[in-house]
């Protein structure tokens, strides 16, 4: 039968993020990618002719996954005509599509030394995609709302810092929900500044209080 090569290394991939973001890259042999991809060290080699390159491809295909996430929600969210009811669609969006198992950006970002800064590159990458998606929005929500005074471009940085964070908390904890409610209290955060102002009741902290308290992210 014919090898399907695209096939093999897709196998060899997902075997490496597997094992990566168990024990990290200096923790995860070559010879443990191959046994658990069902591959050959001879196939494993004429995809990715070092373990660094592997890191890269990996890092690579991750920063897509993320870039994807951000487009996905950010077309579903273009129709809603408000600027800040947009952006709360938008994070409504990411809120409902987290599944993501693990960063295998903070891992690269730990091990820059082993891994060089080709590997880390990518991880730059996502964050700068990230920040472009988000920024538009913010600063059309922060437009229509001046009173609010909000800071879009440190808050669209923090929407990279909740994806890649929670993972963090995730692997330290072994919980399994920590992006999706993450993400429910970036959320509300960022429609209670949107809400602040001289007439608006409440704030940030009586409506992080209320999502506590509710156990669950806001519809």
């Amino acid at each position: 039968m014919p090898r399907d090569g695209s096939s093999n290394r897709q196998r060899i991939l997902d075997a490496a993020e597997r094992l990566v973001l168990r024990r990290g890259f200096s923790g995860t042999a070559l010879d443990e990618v191959i046994g658990a991809a069902g591959t050959s060290k001879g196939a494993f080699f004429h995809h990715f002719p070092s373990k660094r390159e592997l890191a890269r491809t990996l890092l690579d295909r991750h920063a897509d996954h993320l870039v994807a996430l951000l487009l996905r929600a950010h077309d579903r969210a273009a129709s809603v005509d408000d600027p800040v009811e947009r952006v709360d669609a938008f994070l409504g969006e990411l809120e409902r599509a987290a599944a993501r198992p693990g960063s295998l950006a903070a891992s690269a970002l730990a091990e820059h030394e082993l891994l060089g800064a080709a590997a880390v590159a990518p991880v730059q990458r996502a964050a700068d995609a990230s920040r472009a998606v988000v920024l538009g929005l913010l600063r059309a929500a922060a437009a229509a709302r001046p009173a609010a005074q909000l800071d879009a471009e440190a808050w669209a940085d923090h929407v990279f810092v909740t994806l890649e964070g929670a993972q963090l908390l995730a692997r330290a904890t072994g919980g399994t929900e920590h992006l999706r409610e993450q993400l429910g209290v970036l959320r509300t955060a960022v429609a209670a500044v949107l809400a602040s102002g001289p007439s608006a009741p409440g704030g940030v902290a009586e409506e992080l209080s209320a999502r506590r308290a509710s156990g669950r992210a806001a519809p």
